[in-house]
């Protein structure tokens, strides 16, 4: 995670344990009680904590009770330390998904523990992956970790949120009506959209990050004026709020990673697909036809059109 802009400060050290001041000595040759342990200090201005802890599943193996890769015991175990319940909360949400995607064949054995006292470590562990790149790349590679993440989140590469961009980048990467309607929850016009009466096969992903949204497959004309779709392509991706303006309660929906403004969800869909009716913008989507699925990060998405 070092060298990431989101990043005020990282500085390894040992936590978790009752011995005082303990030197790595202690640590590595297992003589305290503690875990070798980074403290993250980030902007979430510019990045959100689900965004951190998301990064930080990526970058290990949760299901291993007995240390990382190469390195065993108790010291290389893993395990996330919460400073408020709300962060507690967000870690265990982010394990009910995990779990979930059945991304995994064992039990995720990560714990989840209250901030207590953090040692800061030698000089010499400090910005080790930038000090000693070399050292650092090999033994990443060595030790199976850089292949063991690859395997894992081939077909998942992780996107960082828009809180990232800046509104004066998201301006300029987005269109006038793509701004105003992802950022400001706003609605494109009825009828004279992209999307409306466009029906090629492929995938529609939101138009800030990439995320994949929706489908072709399950796309219909509602003669409502605006895309229609009887489900998301994955739940985890979006998610559903209250929309109390215009003066009536209605469900809106927004991109779980970008927070983007997509539109609404109604319950007066087509029967044999469970009622449901996703009226989004087009202004929010980015449309990837089925023929350059294949070969990009989104080819696992081919299956939905056998």
């Amino acid at each position: 995670m070092d060298g990431q802009e989101w990043v005020v400060e990282a500085v390894s050290g040992y936590a978790w344990g009752t011995e005082i001041n303990p030197t790595y000595e202690q640590v590595a040759w297992w003589l305290t009680s503690h875990r070798e342990w980074v403290k993250v200090l980030f902007d979430p201005e510019i990045i959100s904590y689900i965004d951190l802890v998301n990064i930080f599943w990526r970058q290990i193996d949760p299901t291993d009770d007995s240390g990382q890769f190469t390195d065993r015991w108790h010291q290389y175990t893993t395990a996330i330390y919460y400073i408020s319940e709300q962060q507690k909360e967000i870690v265990e949400k982010t394990i009910e998904v995990l779990e979930e995607s059945w991304k995994y064949e064992s039990d995720i054995v990560t714990e989840i523990l209250p901030f207590t006292v953090f040692y800061r470590a030698e000089d010499y562990h400090q910005d080790y992956a930038q000090n000693s790149s070399f050292r650092y790349n090999l033994y990443k590679k060595w030790s199976g970790r850089t292949d063991y993440i690859k395997d894992t989140w081939w077909d998942e590469p992780y996107k960082i949120t828009k809180k990232t961009m800046t509104k004066a980048e998201l301006k300029e990467k987005l269109t006038p009506i793509q701004y105003k309607v992802t950022q400001e929850n706003g609605t494109e016009a009825p009828g004279d959209n992209e999307y409306n009466h466009f029906y090629e096969d492929g995938i529609y992903v939101d138009i800030v990050d990439g995320t994949p949204l929706f489908s072709s497959t399950d796309k219909y004309d509602s003669g409502s004026g605006w895309p229609a779709f009887t489900r998301p392509i994955d739940d985890n991706f979006i998610r559903e709020e209250v929309d109390k303006s215009l003066f009536r309660t209605r469900t809106e929906v927004r991109s779980e990673n970008a927070d983007s403004h997509l539109g609404h969800v109604f319950s007066d869909g087509p029967k044999d697909d469970g009622w449901l009716r996703y009226c989004i913008n087009s202004a929010a989507l980015k449309f990837i036809p089925k023929e350059e699925l294949k070969g990009s990060e989104y080819e696992k998405y081919l299956e939905l059109f056998q």
